[in-house]
Formats: structure tokens, C-alpha cells, sequence
């Protein structure tokens, strides 16, 4: 791809990633901003001379998008959707049930290495706020969560989350980068939330269970009007940290 361009996906994620997914992962990125607006239609030239690829990544993209709804294939290009408040809160809605029936499913089984696997990530996103590198810290939050996940071993719960992961992850490292600028106090409530989750799940306490995925999905929703789905607000998360 053109490494002229200035990329809003960090790149470092992609390094085994193909050209189509490249492109869709900044295509999502974008989008998912505002940078490309909705009702915007985008031409496989015109992203295959933008991105230095050829029409066939282009096209691979399309369909990926198209797939998570952001975009509509028309004869003419594709259309962009977007996301809208509905979008993203079905999202969340989708995150709660997964967990909630995966902390069902933790009480069952020994989660000793869980617990220990996640207090290391939890030391990672510790160490990235520090720093203030909200993009290590997006990624250690969404890794946080796909190992409790990925724990139980079911298949199906793995598949829903795969689909709705790529829009997730790209709202959440936009919404980072504006925090950490702007509302850094944010994070240390973030990191007890997480804590919270590993106490929860050491302890196999349901209360507890119950306590910290509300403590966490209410802090998320309470926040869509002011911060996770304002575009206006997503768009600061366009200027990373430096």
C-alpha cells in the first residue's frame, strides 16, 4: 500500500494481514470517524489509486465492509452507511450477552491461567496509559476481552465475535485516542472496571460478575451522547498520539 498516506489504523496490527484487509481495516477506520462521510460512494479506482494497490484488494475490502454493514455495493461504487447510535449500542447490547453467558460458563471451569493471563494484560494497558499510548492501550482492552472469551472454547460465541470484533476494535481505538487527550481521569475507572472482572472471575462470585460487567457496559452506554457515538468526537480520535 502507499506508505505516503497518512493511516488512522495503526499499521503495526497488520503485519500479517492481506492488502484487502489493509484496506479495509483504514476504509473502516475512516468511515467509522467521519472522515468519509455517510452517502459518500467510493469507486474501486479511486481507492485503488489512494491506497497504490491494485482493483482486486480494492474490491476484497468492498465485501468485507459491505459484510458489517457499513457500506451498500451499488452498479456505480459503494454507498457508505456508517454507524449510527442504534449501531453502535446493538453492539454493546451484543458484548453484554456474550459475557454475561461466557462468566456463566467461567464458574464451571478452573480459571486459574485465565486469571493470571489477565492480570498480565491488565499490567499492559497500566504500563500503555502511562505512556500514553492509547492505540497499545485499545488493543490490550479488546485482547483483555476476547481471552475471557476465547477461554470457554465454544465455537459459535468465537464466530459472533470475529464478526462484530472489526468494528469494535476500530470505535474503540478512535474513542481512546480522543480520551487520552481530552478525558484522561476516564481510564482509571476504566482500569477498576477491569480489575473488577478479574476479582469476579478468581473469585467465581456472580454478584460480582453481574457488578462488573454493568459497572462497565453502564459506563460505556452512559457515555453515547457525549463521547462513544458522537462523529464530531470520534474525528478527534483521527490526530494520533504522538
Amino acid at each position: 500500500m502507499n506508505e505516503n498516506n497518512e493511516f488512522l489504523y495503526p499499521q503495526k496490527w497488520l503485519s500479517k494481514s492481506s492488502t484487502g484487509d489493509r484496506v479495509a481495516s483504514e476504509l473502516r477506520m475512516q468511515i467509522i470517524s467521519g472522515k468519509i462521510e455517510s452517502g459518500a460512494t467510493l469507486t474501486e479506482n479511486k481507492l485503488a489509486a489512494d491506497f497504490g494497490v491494485s482493483r482486486s484488494p480494492i474490491r476484497e475490502a468492498l465485501k468485507i465492509l459491505a459484510a458489517e454493514n457499513l457500506i451498500r455495493l451499488e452498479r456505480m461504487g459503494a454507498v457508505v452507511i456508517g454507524l449510527t447510535e442504534k449501531d453502535v449500542e446493538e453492539i454493546y447490547d451484543v458484548r453484554l450477552l456474550i459475557e454475561s453467558f461466557v462468566f456463566e460458563r467461567l464458574i464451571k471451569i478452573d480459571t486459574k491461567n485465565l486469571v493470571t493471563e489477565l492480570s498480565k494484560i491488565l499490567e499492559m494497558m497500566k504500563i500503555a496509559i502511562k505512556y500514553m499510548d492509547a492505540d497499545e492501550f485499545s488493543l490490550q482492552d479488546v485482547l483483555f476481552h476476547e481471552t475471557i472469551i476465547r477461554t470457554i472454547d465454544h465455537s459459535y460465541i468465537k464466530m459472533i465475535w470475529d464478526n462484530t470484533k472489526p468494528v469494535m476494535e476500530a470505535f474503540i481505538l478512535l474513542s481512546m485516542r480522543t480520551r487520552i487527550n481530552e478525558k484522561y481521569e476516564d481510564f482509571e475507572r476504566i482500569l477498576e472496571n477491569h480489575e473488577l472482572y478479574i476479582e469476579a472471575i478468581k473469585t467465581k462470585n456472580r454478584e460480582l460478575m453481574i457488578k462488573s460487567l454493568h459497572q462497565n457496559f453502564d459506563d460505556v452506554q452512559g457515555k453515547v451522547d457525549d463521547l462513544w457515538i458522537s462523529q464530531q468526537t470520534l474525528s478527534k480520535g483521527v490526530e494520533k498520539n504522538e
